[in-house]
């Protein structure tokens, strides 16, 4: 299935959804800033399928997907470096000659399987029609974010993309945080997460932070420490409307 295919057509016009046909106040938020995997989009599928490919180019078994969804959230070689100790031994070695192959064959395969999760369009959507900036602050490296970005037919969307080597830092150090608020306009923000160093990064930042309950993470949602939780992103815009 391409990319284009997977994902829904929004039941709404362009610039509405149905938190704007609802006739919802306006959100008191001038930026939101998103993770991408597992927040934005269900990158599972393909990650595994890279993880795997590296793995098996070392004699390692295959992971499960539900096994790599309790992994990512720190960047590719964390979860390079996670695959490796799951099948057997790692090493600084292992995870370097590993390395490179993983990310060939993602950027090769990075929308195979990739959609994003039900109702994060018109979520988006929502939010540009009532003048908010988003922003993606992500582990995943700078130009396979773009790169993937690009598939899902987002480019222009985002004011601002931060990725994981954008700054010599990256989360849960709350510096690429203040860096996607301010290079999408700043003002006062809220983050969008589902994992431990989203919360992290989102508190030490001092930004409110929503976490999904159906992303993911190495632990449950309700124990992230988030601001708020939502099951859908439905849920979205009331729950930022309630949090300012």
């Amino acid at each position: 299935m391409s990319v284009a295919a997977a994902i829904p057509a929004a039941p709404f016009p362009i610039g509405q959804s149905r938190f704007t046909a609802r006739g919802m106040r306006r959100i008191p938020f001038d930026v939101v800033v998103f993770d991408l995997d597992g927040t934005l989009a269900d990158t599972a599928l393909d990650l595994t399928a890279a993880l795997n490919y590296a793995l098996g180019e070392l004699g390692r078994p295959n992971i499960s997907p539900e096994a790599v969804r309790r992994m990512v959230g720190h960047g590719a070689r964390a979860l390079l470096r996670k695959g490796l100790a799951a099948t057997g031994e790692v090493n600084d070695a292992l995870v370097d000659q590993a390395f490179p192959l993983l990310i060939r064959y993602y950027e090769d395969h990075i929308a195979d399987h990739t959609r994003p999760f039900d109702g994060v369009e018109g979520a988006l959507s929502a939010l540009d029609a009532q003048g908010v900036k988003l922003a993606i602050c992500t582990n995943k490296l700078e130009a396979l974010t773009l790169d993937l970005v690009a598939a899902l037919g987002w480019q222009g969307r985002f004011a601002a993309i931060v990725g994981g080597d954008t700054l010599p830092l990256r989360k849960p150090d709350p510096t690429p945080v203040h860096e996607a608020i301010g290079r999408a306009g700043g003002g006062r923000a809220a983050f969008v997460g589902d994992s431990i160093s989203d919360t992290d990064a989102a508190r030490a930042a001092g930004v409110p932070c929503i976490a999904l309950t159906f992303g993911f993470s190495d632990r449950p949602a309700d124990q992230l420490g988030a601001t708020a939780l939502i099951d859908h992103f439905d849920e979205l815009l009331p729950t930022l409307e309630r949090l300012g």
